[in-house]
């Protein structure tokens, strides 16, 4: 079983840039986005055609700003829009599907970079997202997050570490939150089978980034230690246009 997950940038942007050709071609049984910036009354007919896909939209209040969707081969047997969290919620963050062996959250993480006000509801964010999902592990359930996290967890996943060492996405209290995550069993899948740097799925569109691989490493697939168990192989797709962020995937012996 594949799963994708992409911060699109705006899903009718990267719909004019091949957002759905590329994924007939990829045919994944999962993929997830993320900064979709529209409500579904918003979107066109080709986004909304039918893909050979279910497909479950979460927008929040303001319109053209975060938002989630997840597109599913199979229907799922279970779908949450948002944590039941109200000033979350608001925002269109998150998207819960439940699977044939797992749950499946599709989460938009606040970016902390704007001001102090954001950056604690982003450390919020964190610290009220891991309860609920150590609480499905607890009554027996396996976990996937995937999304944008927004956080950058060691210096191997960016290009620059010791510049960014005050910005928000590498402070030590985000890196932490992450580090609490790993302390409770949670584990960053791509990292089970590559070690190599220069592993980025974000690069800035400033300053020609992307080209000279300027970047970071934010978009996550965290499972639980069991689940972890079932994990085949974990991808970053560099070489995927359509985004300042690029795709990262999860193939699971499911």
């Amino acid at each position: 079983m594949r799963l994708y997950s992409w911060n699109v940038n705006g899903v009718r942007a990267a719909t004019k840039k091949g957002l759905f050709d590329w994924l007939e071609h990829e045919a994944p049984d999962v993929l997830c986005i993320q900064e979709t910036k529209a409500h579904v009354d918003q979107l066109t007919s080709e986004i909304l055609v039918d893909h050979g896909y279910h497909a479950y939209w979460h927008s929040g209040v303001k319109r053209g700003y975060s938002g989630v969707a997840t597109f599913c081969k199979e229907e799922p047997y279970f779908v949450q829009e948002g944590l039941g969290i109200d000033k979350y919620d608001a925002e269109g963050r998150v998207l819960i599907t439940e699977h044939d062996g797992f749950l499946l959250y599709n989460i938009y993480f606040p970016n902390g970079q704007k001001d102090d006000v954001r950056l604690k509801y982003k450390l919020d964010f964190y610290d009220d997202l891991l309860p609920i999902i150590n609480d499905q592990v607890e009554s027996g359930n396996n976990v996937i997050v995937a999304g944008d996290w927004n956080t950058a967890h060691h210096p191997i996943d960016l290009a620059r570490p010791k510049e960014n060492i005050n910005t928000s996405g590498f402070m030590p209290i985000e890196r932490e939150k992450l580090d609490e995550y790993v302390d409770h069993g949670w584990v960053d899948t791509f990292r089970l089978f590559h070690e190599q740097p220069d592993q980025y799925s974000w690069w800035s569109y400033r300053m020609g980034a992307r080209a000279r691989n300027v970047g970071w490493r934010i978009d996550y697939f965290f499972v639980n230690s069991d689940l972890a168990e079932l994990c085949i192989n974990a991808g970053i797709h560099q070489d995927v246009m359509g985004s300042d962020h690029c795709p990262v995937s999860l193939d699971l012996e499911i």
